[in-house]
C-alpha cells in the first residue's frame, strides 16, 4: 500500500496566516475625537461600577462638543454600523490585533458596512443618542478583543468580562497630550 502524502486544507492555512498578519499590524491609535486631550475624560471611568444599566463601564466616555468630529482610533473594517438601545447610533471597526473598537452615541456616522477606515478618518460625529440622552455630549469608546485574555479575569463585579475588554486608553497612551 503505498502512503499519501499529508494534505492540508488551504484555506485553513490561509485563515491561520490571516490570523498570524493581524497580530503584525501596528495598533498606535490617536484618540477618536478631533482635538481632545486625555483631560476630557475621567481616567478611571474605565471599568467602573456601579454604571447604568450595565453595571460596569467597560470603556471611556470622551466629552466634546455635540457635532465635533469622531475620528477612526485605528485603520480598520466596519464590521457594524447602526443603532443600538443603549449606544444609539454606532459604529464597530474590526482592527489591528482582531480587536474591534466601538464607538457610540454618535450624532451622526460617516462610514457605512465594510467600509476601510484609515487611523484619524472622520467616522461619525460626537452627539447624545442611546442612553447618553440628556446627558453631556460625548464619545463612548470600547476597545473589544476577540482573542480573550485569561490574564485579566479579576473577581471584581463582572471581572470574568475583563478577558474581552482592553483599556482603550492604552490604544493611543503614548500619544496622549
Amino acid at each position: 500500500m503505498k502512503n499519501k502524502p499529508f494534505k492540508i486544507n488551504h484555506l485553513l492555512i490561509l485563515l491561520i496566516i490571516l490570523l498570524g498578519l493581524g497580530f503584525t499590524v501596528p495598533q498606535h491609535g490617536v484618540i477618536p475625537v478631533a482635538n481632545a486631550t486625555s483631560k476630557d475624560w475621567h481616567k478611571h471611568s474605565y471599568w467602573h461600577y456601579p454604571w447604568g444599566a450595565s453595571g460596569v463601564h467597560k470603556g471611556i466616555d470622551i466629552f466634546s462638543r455635540q457635532g465635533a468630529p469622531v475620528l477612526s482610533s485605528t485603520q480598520g473594517l466596519v464590521i457594524f454600523k447602526g443603532y443600538l438601545s443603549r449606544g444609539g447610533n454606532v459604529i464597530a471597526v474590526l482592527g489591528p490585533k482582531w480587536r474591534i473598537h466601538y464607538y457610540a452615541h454618535l450624532s451622526q456616522t460617516n462610514a457605512s458596512w465594510f467600509d476601510w477606515c484609515s487611523k484619524g478618518e472622520k467616522i461619525g460625529e460626537v452627539g447624545t443618542t442611546g442612553n447618553a440622552r440628556g446627558k453631556p455630549a460625548h464619545l463612548h469608546y470600547s476597545v473589544i478583543t476577540l482573542i480573550p485574555n485569561v490574564g485579566n479575569v479579576t473577581t471584581e463585579k463582572q471581572g470574568w468580562k475583563r478577558m474581552f475588554y482592553i483599556n482603550p486608553a492604552t490604544v493611543f497612551i503614548d500619544r496622549v497630550n
